[in-house]
């Protein structure tokens, strides 16, 4: 698994996204939650992830865009990492809980405990 974020790599589907969150599991390393689900695609894909910011915490469209992208960014370069021995399908939804704006050097090390998480709690299953 190479170190880009391609479109068909995006959770794009709404039918998929309600499923996640009435159906799949979740991880946490405060400020970030992932909620997955373990599933198909028609694509030759293993993975889809998306990512979210409440408006609730961040009202300014321009806060919760940089946090977006910090979050594309941190998944994109980690995801190799944890990601390389995986044979199941799995939708994720990244979601920022916290009511700080971030840096990516947080935002980056959090991101390893949340996957690393994840990779420990899906061997388990």
């Amino acid at each position: 698994m190479n170190a880009s974020y391609p479109k068909k790599e995006k959770l794009k589907s709404e039918k998929l996204i309600a499923k996640l969150f009435l159906e799949g599991k979740s991880v946490s390393a405060y400020p970030l939650r992932m909620v997955y689900l373990k599933t198909t695609f028609d694509e030759d894909t293993l993975v889809k992830a998306g990512v979210s910011v409440s408006k609730r915490n961040f009202k300014r469209a321009v806060d919760r865009i940089r946090i977006k992208r910090l979050l594309r960014e941190a998944y994109r370069i980690n995801k190799a990492t944890f990601f390389n021995n995986l044979t199941t399908p799995y939708a994720f939804m990244i979601l920022y809980i916290g009511k700080e704006k971030p840096t990516f050097v947080e935002v980056d090390t959090k991101m390893k405990k949340l996957l690393q998480k994840f990779v420990d709690k899906s061997i388990k299953e």
